[in-house]
């Protein structure tokens, strides 16, 4: 057996190496103020756990948590601006969210036809959107949900490690420590109480039937009306978002299984050929609103950036950029794509089959 390997080890122990890991890469990543690092660090951290033979997987729940937690976040980040700012640039944000849409159709489309994955996997595999929810859709839609989930998280991946780097490095954005780590934030009970309620709420979509996406949505839109309606305090602590940011990444990492990698070994090289194209393209988009619509070029590409509203959200919160606009367009897309995507992936589907 190689001694490297962990599944000699108990579970609990596991844990153990996983958040020390985790840990180690947090504070590598904070050494060079990479924004991000709350959710970099453990999605790296899960994979290197995977890759040294760990059987832990987080249950299913926490990642609806986490995405409750993300939604707080992103709704107390809301203002009445954004609201203003769709109103005044709706054709922007549709056809910018309708692109970015057609074209990682057209690229999961192009990866079917060569024949390497079956019926709309590949497709799923490239919807831009929160991951965990495509990953769900697709597999009701009869797409094999491991190749989904090796693409979904791999984009997710590339594209989040991307926008660190450009955030950091292209920018040159310091992060204020004294902000980002303040791990003895005070916390005022009544305001964290109405947060957990609102969590509370949110996963109560989960009793729905077929609302996928709808934890996120809802915790976005109650926290968005409790606070700019002025009708509580909203408090989210910090150590509260490492927590929502760790099962994310954790969640995350923990999927790149060797049989999943096995499985997706084929199309790999083309899988990652099209995600970068994807990159690419958005790029371009993010490209036309610095030269034409006055947007800064950090706010411009990660608006664009088609990864995961989440992970951009962490992001975008972490670095100096215009908020509302990153938001706004970021939930425009995540939107057309919850309610489109589904649909227009299966009549493509259909239409490529009868070919």
């Amino acid at each position: 057996m190689n001694p490297l390997s962990l599944t000699r080890f108990s579970k609990p122990t596991q844990w153990v190496f996983l958040i020390l890991i985790t840990f180690t890469v947090f504070s590598l990543l904070e050494l060079v103020h990479l924004p991000a690092a709350m959710l970099l660090g453990p999605m790296i951290a899960g994979i290197l756990s995977q890759s040294a033979g760990s059987s832990i997987q987080l249950p299913r729940f926490t990642m609806n948590l986490s995405q409750a937690i993300i939604g707080c976040l992103v709704g107390l980040s809301l203002t009445p601006n954004i609201i203003e700012m769709f109103l005044d640039q709706w054709l922007i944000f549709l056809s910018f969210s309708l692109m970015t849409l057609f074209v990682s159709i057209f690229l999961g489309w192009s990866i079917g036809q060569l024949g390497m994955m079956k019926g709309t996997t590949a497709i799923w595999g490239l919807l831009p959107g929160a991951a965990s929810i495509m990953i769900a859709l697709a597999q009701d839609f009869g797409a094999d949900p491991r190749l989904v989930a090796f693409m979904q998280y791999l984009r997710v991946f590339m594209v989040t490690l991307a926008a660190s780097l450009v955030a950091r490095f292209w920018e040159h954005i310091p992060i204020p420590y004294a902000q980002s780590m303040d791990w003895l934030e005070p916390i005022h009970w009544s305001a964290f109480a109405v947060t957990l309620c609102i969590i509370a709420f949110s996963l109560m979509v989960l009793l729905l039937p077929k609302f996928s996406g709808g934890v996120m949505i809802m915790s976005i839109v109650i926290t968005a009306v409790v606070h700019l309606g002025g009708y509580s305090e909203v408090q989210l602590p910090y150590a509260f978002r490492v927590l929502a940011f760790a099962m994310i990444g954790w969640s995350v990492g923990l999927r790149f299984t060797k049989d999943v990698l096995r499985a997706a070994a084929q199309a790999l090289p083309q899988t990652i050929i099209s995600i970068f194209i994807l990159m690419f393209f958005c790029a371009g988009l993010a490209a036309f609103l610095v030269k034409y619509h006055d947007i800064d070029v950090l706010s411009a590409y990660l608006a664009t950036s088609p990864g995961g509203m989440d992970s951009v959200a962490i992001i975008a919160t972490s670095t100096k950029v215009d908020l509302a606009f990153v938001l706004t367009l970021q939930l425009a897309r995540f939107i057309v794509t919850l309610f489109i995507g589904p649909s227009l992936s299966s009549t493509i589907a259909r239409w490529s089959s009868k070919k």
